[in-house]
């Protein structure tokens, strides 16, 4: 097995200890698809959790929402989502940050109850988006 880059894949960061630590990207595109890793809600700048699911819920959509971004893509191209709790209690709280996310892209949609890494985290999601084609005309 060979580690060579591969030209067709392009890997994203946040910069955050944990993708060097375990060895993961935040993002990974290839052609026209972007597959983002679990994110939780971290605030990357100031490496805190809130509190709260709401706010951890609101930090990991923006944090998808850069790395998609810097796929040339955003969370209106989100085609599958996955949302992992490990108290199903808080998940009724997301339902308007996620609902406000996705109005355009109603993704296909999973939410599983299962532990999570650290102790403070209470929502992880993780989504995979299909880039559209540029049009000529956007190109203008």
């Amino acid at each position: 097995m060979t580690n060579l880059p591969d030209p067709d894949r392009r890997r994203i960061s946040t910069g955050s200890p944990f993708e060097a630590a375990i060895g993961y990207s935040r993002a990974v595109v290839t052609g026209d698809w972007v597959f983002v890793a679990g994110t939780t809600g971290y605030d990357y700048a100031t490496m805190t959790m809130p509190a709260g699911v709401e706010d951890q819920c609101r930090n990991a959509m923006a944090t998808i929402g850069r790395a998609l971004a810097q796929a040339g893509g955003s969370l209106d191209d989100v085609v599958q989502v996955r949302y992992i709790l490990p108290d199903r209690a808080d998940w009724p709280a997301c339902w308007p940050i996620t609902a406000d996310a996705f109005t355009r892209a109603r993704p296909a949609a999973t939410m599983i109850v299962a532990g999570l890494q650290e102790p403070e985290m209470r929502i992880e999601i993780e989504v995979v988006a299909r880039l559209r084609p540029v049009s000529p005309a956007s190109r203008a």
